[in-house]
């Protein structure tokens, strides 16, 4: 069973939940940016929670059923033909999933029954924008493999929050606080996403902060959530895709747990952090 990518939208790349435990071979972790969403498709269409799917950015996605197939989109608020979101959706032999552009949030998430049947590296089938891993970004015409269908859905609809539209962050010290004149400056200000942000990171505008040492900092490990404050200031929030190690002093951490709502940030849209 396949599926046929009529057309692939903004950027569209297969996820499932990731590469942990190769950060010495300097291999992210990767995988799907919003899990919480990631993982609501995966059980609505009677997936394991780790079976890979597909992350949509910005929507703009068609897809076209070879065969019956179960779907379901979550994430991002965007139009979906035919159904709707938070639910699964029956697809019969050529019919097209068409997800129009999101009006909230980044990033969409496209299960289907049985799962995208794309071979692993490294033990994940998720698509590593930065260390250039797994299956290529989707283009119009790519035929997708999906897996044996497992479980037979059995919920409805699961309705979803709206997304809060000027996020506060929680976040954690850093190992290099000390190197800024005021920490609790971060926390004071007022960011704005910057349309120069990916998987790899989110770039934050605003005033910067001012730091008490300048010297240079070897690279040292960093993990997703790592807010890394380069010569300008102005913070990096690492995400999915990040590399390992930065040359730069991390004033903060993001909570993992707000790091899906870090996924969904749009550019122009504002971000603050608070310390957990």
């Amino acid at each position: 069973m396949k599926l046929e990518v009529v057309r692939p939208g903004f950027s569209t790349t297969v996820q499932d939940l990731g590469r942990p435990g190769h950060a010495a071979l300097g291999v992210s972790r990767s995988g799907a940016a919003d899990r919480a969403s990631f993982e609501l498709a995966n059980r609505l269409v009677g997936n394991p929670s780790g079976a890979a799917a597909l992350e949509v950015t910005l929507g703009g996605l068609v897809l076209r059923a070879s065969s019956v197939t179960t779907v379901a989109v979550t994430g991002a608020s965007c139009p979906v033909s035919p159904g709707g979101m938070n639910g699964p959706v029956t697809l019969w032999p050529g019919d097209e999933l068409v997800l129009g552009m999101a009006s909230a949030g980044l990033r969409c998430y496209v299960a289907v029954r049985g799962g995208i049947d794309v071979p692993p590296v490294l033990g994940s089938r998720s698509t590593d924008t930065l260390g250039k891993l797994g299956p290529p970004p989707l283009t119009a015409g790519m035929l997708l493999p999906v897996g044996t269908p497992g479980a037979v859905p059995v919920v409805d609809l699961a309705p979803r929050p709206a997304l809060p539209p000027s996020p506060v962050l929680r976040v954690t010290p850093g190992p290099r606080r000390d190197w800024f004149a005021d920490p609790d400056e971060l926390l004071s200000t007022v960011y704005t996403v910057s349309p120069d942000s990916d998987r790899v990171g989110i770039r934050l505008t605003g005033p910067p902060l001012a730091r008490v040492r300048h010297d240079e900092l070897p690279s040292e490990a960093c993990v997703p959530g790592s807010l890394q404050v380069p010569p300008s200031g102005r913070p990096i929030l690492f995400h999915a895709d990040s590399p390992t190690t930065g040359g730069y002093p991390v004033i903060a951490v993001v909570e993992e747990a707000d790091l899906d709502v870090a996924a969904q940030l749009r550019p122009g849209q504002t971000v603050r952090f608070t310390w957990s």
